[in-house]
């Protein structure tokens, strides 16, 4: 007789698929969808010998389809597009830990992962992130094995320029960021300047739809003044809260006088602040619950 499917087979794969998926688009709702469609069709499927295998193919699937009608949006997508933030409690008991333990999921990573085109995406990432060979990569991509091989090889030569760096002690994070706020909070250009690296950049990702930088902000000096001049005009958030952003310190800011709720996750490396990832197009934030978390 052959293998019947379960839901109890599927529940001990969620969590992979979910970090299989959301790595592959970068969006918590395509994510969750793409989940749930491989649901929907494992249900009814007969004679599955390797759960895990024929789950991964159909998300990686369902992503490819997402990640090629993405790419179609961005075109008229005003200003910069950022993955939507994954957040977590920072706790192992976190159904999504795993998922952000991994250095793949870190706004930096995705961001570079977020410049391949959708065939060079899903081959890195089933291959150089989950194992997955490239047989079955081809099949995915509907494609030879030795093209499957090309888009994986080109995808890595793009990460490998790119050199994001890897995340920085959550003890080091916590100390630059701190100090960082206060730094902003009081108005010190000299403390913030102190604490950016000289080669921060800072991309806001408002969709048209919320205030925040429309081209990427590069230097040091020009990313302290762009933050302390929203301070003078807006004055500084009474709400915020520290929170995990894809496995990094960042923070959750409600909504305030004229400036609408954002995230903001911050890479930190040789002790400063490299980047600041300003997440505040509202349709990227549905998920996000700002009164709530670690």
């Amino acid at each position: 007789m052959p293998p019947v499917t379960t839901a109890d087979d599927f529940g001990l794969h969620r969590t992979h698929l979910v970090g299989v998926a959301y790595r592959l688009t970068g969006s918590v709702a395509d994510a969750e969808d793409a989940v749930q469609e491989a649901w929907l069709r494992f249900s009814v499927a007969e004679g599955i010998r390797d759960v895990r295998g024929w789950l991964t193919t159909v998300v990686s699937r369902i992503c490819l389809d997402r990640l090629r009608s993405a790419a179609v949006r961005r075109e008229t997508y005003v200003g910069s597009w950022l993955p939507e933030p994954l957040l977590t409690t920072g706790e192992d008991a976190d159904p999504l830990a795993s998922v952000v333990r991994d250095d793949g999921v870190r706004m930096a990573a995705l961001v570079v992962l977020d410049r391949l085109t959708p065939d060079q995406r899903v081959a890195f990432v089933l291959h150089d992130a989950f194992s997955l060979p490239f047989n079955e990569i081809a099949e995915v991509l509907q494609v030879s094995e030795a093209s499957a091989r090309q888009h994986a090889s080109r995808a890595r030569k793009a990460v490998a320029d790119a050199d994001p760096p890897p995340r920085a002690a959550l003890a080091e994070q916590q100390e630059v960021l701190e100090k960082f706020l206060r730094a902003m909070a009081s108005g010190n250009i000299d403390g913030v300047l102190e604490l950016l690296h000289p080669d921060a950049v800072m991309i806001g990702d408002g969709g048209g739809k919320a205030r925040t930088a429309v081209n990427t902000i590069t230097g040091a000096d020009k990313v302290a003044r762009f933050f302390l001049g929203l301070m003078r005009k807006y004055g500084y958030p009474e709400e915020h809260r520290p929170v995990f952003v894809n496995g990094e310190l960042g923070v959750a800011l409600p909504a305030y006088g004229e400036v609408s709720a954002r995230v903001t996750s911050f890479t930190v490396h040789e002790g400063k602040v490299l980047a600041v990832y300003d997440i505040a197009n509202p349709d990227k934030l549905k998920h996000v619950d700002f009164w709530s978390g670690p």
